[in-house]
């Protein structure tokens, strides 16, 4: 049974650097993709960016609009924990919102769709303030 827990999240003020991880249990990390995903107040959930199961990070198509900074958002993972990482950097009040992660077997060099994910966690809030 694959199983997913967020950690991570809590108060931020803008301009920090954030890390969120994701521990993961039940799978095989290098037939994996593990996407980050948000879900702001009041709005539809988004993709950010997957960790491949080549180890690699893509980011989903809705980061190359609406303003969205790539730059500032990155992921890695430590197959030996079988966690997975998302880093923020430079935090933005826009940038408040719970952050799930997610899982799925996919052996490709990319990010699979978001309804390919049947595995969830729980998510974790970030909030953004000074």
């Amino acid at each position: 049974q694959v199983q997913l827990v967020e950690s991570g999240g809590g108060l931020v003020q803008p301009g920090a650097s954030l890390t969120l991880s994701c521990e993961t249990s039940g799978l095989t990390m290098d037939y994996y993709a593990v996407g980050w995903f948000r879900q702001a107040p009041g709005k539809k959930r988004e993709g950010i960016l997957c960790s491949t199961s080549y180890g690699e990070t893509r980011f989903y198509v809705e980061t190359y609009f609406d303003g969205f900074t790539q730059s500032r958002f990155s992921s890695s993972r430590d197959t030996a924990s079988k966690t997975v990482y998302l880093q923020i950097d430079n935090v933005e009040p826009g940038d408040t919102a719970v952050y799930y992660c997610a899982a799925t077997f996919f052996y490709f060099r990319d990010c699979p769709a978001p309804d390919r994910y049947e595995n969830w966690g729980q998510g974790t809030l970030v909030t953004v303030s000074s």
